[in-house]
């Protein structure tokens, strides 16, 4: 057996004869696990509430959206749409026209914007969940599904007959405006539902059938803002972008849905980075009593350490001695850590402990990377610690015994 590995665990296994250093390394032990539960636990709690955020916009967000990249619209041809149909790994496709619009409704103007789906598109998305006042539209009709906060603002509900609910959109075209009434294209609707999704879309989106988009923005058949893809379980997303973007060209963008919430996703990403860099400092101000420890229990085996030199031990061995001790207390540290931040974790999932509305508890999430992101974060400092203080012992400081 390695001579260094035998007397570190030795020393590991054993109380010092002086109460202090047994002290400051039970306090060296707890910093280490403090660190790790802590870490792990504000981890979990940002990996949770990641998914919460995002769970809501990837209610309507398809797997792949196609966007023009000049203009607002683009057309879609017989020859390109049997063409997607063709592509395997695609299970539908909806086509999709979005403007921003002007709603009107007893005496209030609202500035919305408009999204004209076919008859793919609740099949595409999970729209229908989120309805929680009225139904899904029904294609070729001048039904709509507005959100929350666009009904709450305008005062009309499900299929409130006795208010009209107006969507006006500008005219296109050049030279000064001498009439209102020639100004904008209108069309009436009927509200047969209310979706709520989150507060940015509960206030700006209004669903509509994509005939009455065309109709109102004066389109032809073929004519999209965008195409919006269910793909198969297990696709090869990749390549599926890669044969849309074939087919529509190169004025088309393909995005998934990490593109489409890429504000969203760089935010939650860059707090988290930003969490973990400041815990991992606390990490390592905890972790760091790990130097005292092994450099107190250094100087109390000072005499031991002149007796292994004068029968041969090298001096690099005997620093490897408590660089094992170090490394083995984080370690132990570590583990025991993670297990408690998993605890705790586990516990807030099963028992919702910390609220954040009296109905809401606080979300979690328990994932792998973040357990081996913990270990790897505190072995790391840990094991620095121990290389640090285990260069304190010296040829001089073990010939002084």
């Amino acid at each position: 057996m390695d001579v260094s590995l035998y007397i570190a665990k030795r020393y590991l296994r054993s109380k010092s004869s002086n109460n202090a250093i047994n002290f400051i390394t039970i306090i060296a032990l707890i910093g280490v696990v403090l660190g790790a539960a802590s870490l792990f636990v504000v981890l979990s709690g940002f990996a949770g509430l990641k998914d919460f955020t995002l769970q809501f916009s990837t209610i309507v967000d398809p797997d792949l959206k196609a966007e023009t990249t000049i203009g607002k619209t683009f057309s879609l041809t017989n020859t390109q749409q049997k063409q997607l149909d063709n592509i395997v790994d695609i299970a539908l496709y909806s086509q999709v026209i979005e403007e921003r619009v002007i709603i009107y409704s007893e005496g209030k103007n609202y500035l919305a914007s408009i999204k004209g789906v076919d008859g793919n598109y609740n099949k595409i998305s999970s729209i229908d969940a989120v309805i929680p006042h009225g139904s899904w539209l029904e294609q070729n009709t001048n039904q709509i599904v507005a959100g929350w906060g666009v009904s709450q603002n305008l005062s009309f509900g499900v299929l409130d007959y006795g208010k009209a609910v107006n969507i006006y959109v500008p005219k296109p075209g050049k030279g000064q405006i001498t009439s209102t009434k020639n100004a904008f294209n209108t069309v009436n609707a009927i509200n047969v539902g209310i979706f709520d999704i989150n507060e940015k879309l509960n206030d700006t989106y209004v669903y509509a059938p994509i005939s009455l988009a065309q109709k109102l923005l004066n389109y032809k058949t073929n004519q999209v803002s965008a195409i919006e893809f269910k793909l198969i379980e297990n696709a090869n997303e990749a390549a599926v972008k890669s044969q849309i973007q074939n087919i529509l060209g190169n004025t088309i963008t393909v995005k998934n849905r990490v593109q489409l919430n890429d504000a969203l996703y760089k935010m939650l990403n860059s707090e988290n980075l930003l969490i973990y860099l400041l815990l991992t400092l606390v990490s390592a101000l905890l972790i760091f009593n790990v130097i005292g420890s092994i450099i107190m229990m250094i100087l109390e085996k000072k005499s031991s350490l002149n007796t292994l030199f004068n029968l041969g031990v090298p001096v690099k061995h005997m620093r490897k001695i408590f660089f094992l001790q170090g490394s083995a207390i984080t370690l132990i540290g570590c583990i025991v850590g993670l297990l408690l931040g998993f605890f705790i974790v586990l516990l807030q999932q099963t028992f919702g402990l910390v609220p954040i509305t009296p109905t809401l508890a606080y979300p979690v999430s328990i994932k792998l990377e973040n357990f081996v992101l913990v270990f790897l974060t505190i072995s790391v400092l840990g094991i620095a610690s121990s290389k640090i203080s285990a260069t304190r012992v010296t040829k001089k400081l073990v010939t002084e015994g």
